[in-house]
């Protein structure tokens, strides 16, 4: 499990892992936070969806900053973040942009350094090749083999986006 704790210097706020019916920023805010394990990591301020998990992907608004559990449709052209909370819907809470991410997975064996795909479940990656559903900025970055019983992956991400080449 990982416990990233916030390095940005700025007043209120709230825990990486809290979620809020409260609003404790303006949504959109970006910070940096560190972890032990995984290392730093950027996380933007957002209004959560129904049955969002830890773990699950989301894609968000840039102009109303509003979550939706990551879609199985191809060419989807907004950006997606982590969910570091469940946070449902009418909550607020931080999701990673940046970094060494623990990324919900469908049942598929994951290899090191493997290409990342939108799966068929909305909220949750894996590694099968799929149109239209390559998920650009992000790289699976566990040492080992991750077998097809073990439900997260860790994924270095970068501001991920899903794209609808095969790349």
């Amino acid at each position: 499990m990982s416990n990233f704790v916030p390095t940005t210097n700025q007043l209120g706020i709230p825990n990486i892992y809290n979620t809020s019916t409260t609003q404790a920023n303006p949504l959109g805010t970006i910070i940096t936070a560190y972890d032990q394990t995984l290392g730093g990591g950027e996380f933007i301020y957002l209004l959560g969806v129904a049955s969002t998990v830890v773990g699950n992907t989301v894609t968000y608004s840039t102009t109303t900053y509003q979550t939706t559990l990551s879609p199985n449709t191809a060419q989807n052209v907004n950006p997606i973040a982590v969910a570091m909370s469940a946070n449902v819907a009418s909550q607020y809470g931080w999701y990673q942009i940046t970094g060494l991410a623990t990324v919900k997975k469908t049942a598929v064996q994951v290899l090191p350094n493997a290409k990342i795909f939108q799966s068929g479940t909305a909220g949750r990656w894996y590694t099968t090749s799929t149109a239209g559903m390559h998920i650009i900025g992000a790289r699976g970055a566990n040492l080992t083999t991750v077998t097809s019983t073990t439900s997260t992956f860790v994924v270095l991400i970068n501001r991920p986006s899903q794209t609808d080449q095969l790349a």
